[in-house]
């Protein structure tokens, strides 16, 4: 089902079915998948969602760096910024921004990833260098007492966006933008039954 219209965005070339890559490598995917969605919390419940998702994301040895609910179409999406160390690699992160909308059975998910490549952690460098290190990192504002994963600090803000045009994290955020105002929704999965959380309730 392709719950998700739009998506194909200029400066990006097809690379499979629902996926499409940028001159930076950047890959923009669109999936769908026919189960329940397994989001922690409904979205209306935004303090639990995500102190969940921050605990998850750091399990999994990353760091959420953004979660909200917005709108994609007329229905809202969970949408989520996070990091990831690159697998077999000394340094370097990649970064991931989705909007997921979720329905009651199912639901479907537009992403895109990024990647450091070259010279790595120059943003985190230079905003350490501004702030100090005692400004720098801070507890995680979703869930203060999160253990692992990379760690939550002030130069992923996107405040320092400007400063740092090309960072891999800037384009996720810019791309995100682009999303939220190009993607409508199928009217068939737009009128689907609605998520209202997990378990009895979805």
């Amino acid at each position: 089902m392709r719950a998700l219209l739009g998506v194909e965005l200029p400066g990006y070339r097809p690379v499979a079915d629902d996926a499409w890559a940028n001159e930076h490598d950047d890959l923009l995917s669109l999936h769908f998948f026919a189960l329940p969605p397994d989001l922690p919390a409904g979205l209306d419940d935004g303090p639990t969602l995500r102190n969940a998702l921050t605990h998850h994301t750091a399990r999994a040895g990353g760091g959420l760096i953004e979660a909200s609910v917005k709108k994609v179409g007329e229905l809202p999406a969970l949408r989520q910024i996070l990091k990831l160390p690159l697998p077999d690699q000394p340094s370097g992160q990649a970064f991931i921004g989705s909007f997921t909308v979720p329905r009651a059975g199912c639901s479907t998910v537009v992403k895109i990833q990024t990647v450091e490549r070259g010279m790595t952690g120059m943003r985190e460098a230079v905003v350490l260098a501004k702030v100090g290190p005692q400004e720098y990192f801070r507890p995680h504002p979703y869930a203060p007492d999160v253990q692992g994963g990379l760690p939550f600090h002030v130069a992923d803000h996107a405040r320092w966006d400007a400063e740092f045009p090309d960072h891999p994290l800037t384009r996720v955020r810019n791309t995100l933008d682009v999303l939220a105002q190009a993607v409508s929704v199928d009217p068939g999965f737009a009128a689907l039954p609605p998520f209202n959380g997990p378990g009895p309730r979805g």
